[in-house]
């Protein structure tokens, strides 16, 4: 079976424009093009049910695209397998009309600007928009703040924590929303965890709320100013400064209501990178918690981490500090590998998921408290 004569003409003169994307409407049955010029559209005229119909227009499509009615899927799986296409490839993919191609062109590598805004005219979906805002060229481009705006309206009909956190920490890039937009996000977070656990990934030194600094913070801050390039100095300070204990007091706010298995995982990826600066070199994940402060005691007095003359240094100007030292160590120590068993046994939420986490976050609390007046 072949298209009408009309829908033929038609889809020959669309295809012959150098179209930068095609998006198919199945329930309008219509072929929209896009060019430098604009939109085209062929509105289809049936001769058979519409589903054998438009499989019949993705075809010819495919016939003029790649030069084969069937050339899509074996395309597009040798594209997946290569892991990486070029640009001429990615354009090519938006050609087809096909939902699977964009998506394959918005997880690409190789993502400009220029494609993601053709992409977008294709499929305009929340993932989608993630997937883009993950590549620093699209989100320092003219689409970033394109693609943050749906983000941050759509973020009401989103259903799944992860997707909740995942927008949000997208859409705190740089340059992306406006300060009132922020402070609106933050608000909301203080009623769902996984807004303020996608803050705590996006803004660990600048949350929108002001925080005393610690007690001690004047004092220590005179002590170790003088030790330049001292990174356990640098990072004590900054875990007592006011922007340290807006982090600590928001994580704490986080780990007694986590909400579901992704926000648990995502909280421990924010407080390990919080301090990925003195993580040690041989830093090997475990999967049991009880093990992490032994292996923090050896670092602080064996020098194990490579780090000898710069605890040392702290340690000579300030003893006080070396249980903070420690549990810093400690919590550079977190990793996905302590709650993988637990989640390996159990999908739960709420409730019973945060009394099987138990054992891993009830002595991640209390270190996390030991920075906090």
């Amino acid at each position: 079976m072949e298209l009408s004569a009309e829908d033929s003409l038609r889809m020959n003169v669309l295809l012959t424009q150098q179209l930068q994307a095609i998006r198919i409407d199945e329930s309008k049955m219509i072929v929209y093009g896009l060019s430098e010029r604009g939109e085209a559209k062929v509105v289809l005229n049936p001769n058979c049910r519409d589903e054998q119909y438009v499989k019949l227009v993705k075809e010819f499509i495919s016939s003029q695209v790649l030069g084969s009615p069937g050339g899509y899927p074996i395309y597009l799986r040798r594209w997946t397998r290569m892991g990486q296409a070029k640009h001429d490839s990615l354009e090519r993919l938006l050609q087809l009309g096909e939902t699977e191609a964009v998506i394959a062109v918005v997880h690409a590598e190789s993502l400009t600007d220029e494609l993601a805004r053709r992409a977008w005219w294709v499929m305009q979906t929340s993932a989608n928009a993630r997937c883009m805002l993950e590549r620093d060229l699209v989100a320092n481009g003219k689409m970033g703040p394109i693609l943050a705006e749906f983000l941050v309206e759509f973020l009401p009909f989103e259903e799944e924590p992860k997707a909740m956190l995942d927008s949000v920490r997208l859409v705190l890039k740089p340059n992306l929303i406006s300060e009132e937009t922020k402070q609106a996000l933050w608000k909301r977070g203080q009623r769902k965890n996984a807004f303020l656990a996608g803050f705590m990934r996006a803004l660990p030194d600048n949350l929108p709320v002001e925080v005393a600094a610690h007690t001690a913070y004047k004092d220590y801050a005179k002590i170790l100013e003088g030790m330049r390039n001292n990174i356990f100095a640098e990072q004590l300070l900054r875990c007592l400064s006011s922007h340290g204990q807006a982090f600590f007091k928001t994580a704490l706010t986080v780990i007694k209501k986590p909400g579901n298995q992704d926000v648990a995982i995502e909280l421990l990826i924010a407080i390990a990178d919080y301090f990925k600066m003195i993580k040690p070199a041989d830093f090997i994940p475990s999967n049991q918690f009880d093990v992490l402060p032994a292996k923090a005691k050896n670092y602080l007095t064996e020098g194990k981490c490579g780090y000898t003359e710069a605890i040392s240094e702290v340690i000579t100007a300030l003893p006080e500090a070396k249980d903070l030292l420690e549990s810093m160590l400690v919590l550079a120590q977190l990793d996905i590998h302590l709650v993988n068993p637990i989640f390996a046994r159990t999908d739960s939420m709420g409730t019973v998921m945060r009394k099987k986490l138990a054992p891993v976050f009830d002595p991640v609390s209390e270190y996390v408290s030991k920075f906090v007046n």
